[in-house]
């Protein structure tokens, strides 16, 4: 077994943190911690066969306890926005902490990035994995019902990162996890010359708070038609009044895999001066894809670098944002019985 346990400190509440470190000599390598059960590094090789860091984080693991980008984060109860901070389910309202203006955003104040997870290194599917493991209470950040959660953090082989989520819940409740972390192949830099293949015909336009309006827009002749591989500095330089609203970039859900919890493409990504190349297949029926326009270089990341604005870019893969108050999206409630799963393929290698 290639997992890596070691004591990195004291976190929030003086509980012991531990950092888990996945991969061998070849391939890639991750680590993730206890607290938040957050991917803090990922490496990869380039076409040379040289590993960096592809991911925005801190070699400080004290970093994650503050105040951060959700740099590599596992976010819950409800990953994304839901607007005003509110909702309503089987006729009773429901009233949530709110961090984002008025909307409570990835879990609230205190959501699952910020918690404690009990952690156990071993086998899944026969591969080498870390399995966190969470109990949300009942009213936790204003959610109903007691949820039991678990990542699965697995090396699928040597170049493979599979994230898979399970929940059960004891009374009708809000379930949308995810993970959060910053993407730039090229290991540094602006992501403009990324090359990015969205499977997604359709994204969610939203309003001035980002919550989506209800439509479903189609992408053809719009900055977000990512249906053949294209730069993604392309459509931060176009002039779209939802880039406006999202401070300069993508801020957005895209639709890719409709009506289906089968594992499905969803994007692929190349940095050509690396030779990089990401593929990203999940069960769910969007991924948010996030181009960083709110980082602003005040963060200091890996190596002593601030993360500045486009520095990294979120495929975040996710129920659709403000589910519970949109009864035209898919449904986002677990109810008692019922098993929540999720799974997420991140795929690496060069060209």
């Amino acid at each position: 077994m290639t997992v890596t346990i070691q004591e990195v400190g004291t976190g929030p509440g003086g509980v012991p943190v531990r950092a888990y470190t996945l991969g061998g000599q070849e391939g890639i390598r991750f680590t993730v911690l206890s607290y938040g059960a957050t991917l803090t590094s990922l490496q990869a090789p380039d076409r040379g066969g040289r590993r960096a860091e592809v991911t925005l984080g801190f070699d400080d693991p004290a970093g994650y306890y503050g105040v951060h980008p959700y740099f590599g984060s596992t976010v819950g109860r409800f990953a994304n926005r839901i607007a005003g901070g509110r909702f309503t389910l089987d006729g009773r309202a429901y009233t949530l902490a709110q961090n984002n203006g008025v909307n409570s955003l990835h879990g609230g104040l205190q959501g699952f990035d910020k918690r404690h997870w009990s952690a156990e290194a071993g086998a899944v599917h026969g591969a080498d994995a870390v399995q966190f493991r969470y109990a949300s209470a009942d009213g936790e950040e204003g959610f109903p019902g007691n949820l039991n959660v678990t990542v699965a953090y697995i090396l699928a082989d040597a170049m493979t990162l599979q994230i898979e989520y399970a929940a059960l819940a004891d009374a009708p409740t809000p379930v949308n996890l995810t993970n959060h972390a910053y993407f730039n192949l090229a290991g540094g830099g602006r992501i403009d010359d990324h090359e990015l293949r969205l499977h997604a015909d359709a994204y969610l336009p939203v309003d001035a708070r980002l919550i989506p309006t209800g439509e479903r827009a189609p992408v053809e002749g719009t900055p977000f038609d990512f249906r053949t591989p294209r730069r993604i500095g392309d459509a931060l330089t176009a002039t779209h009044a939802q880039l406006t609203l999202a401070n300069g970039g993508i801020d957005h859900a895209f639709v890719v895999n409709p009506g289906s919890a089968r594992l499905a493409p969803v994007a692929s990504v190349f940095e050509p001066g690396s030779g990089r190349t990401m593929t990203l297949a999940a069960t769910q029926p969007a991924v948010q894809f996030y181009t960083g326009n709110f980082l602003d270089g005040t963060v200091i990341g890996h190596g002593g670098l601030g993360c500045a604005r486009h520095s990294g870019f979120c495929l975040e893969t996710e129920d659709f944002p403000d589910a519970p108050n949109q009864p035209g999206f898919p449904s986002s409630i677990l109810r008692p019985g019922a098993l929540y799963q999720h799974t997420a393929v991140f795929a690496f290698g060069v060209r």
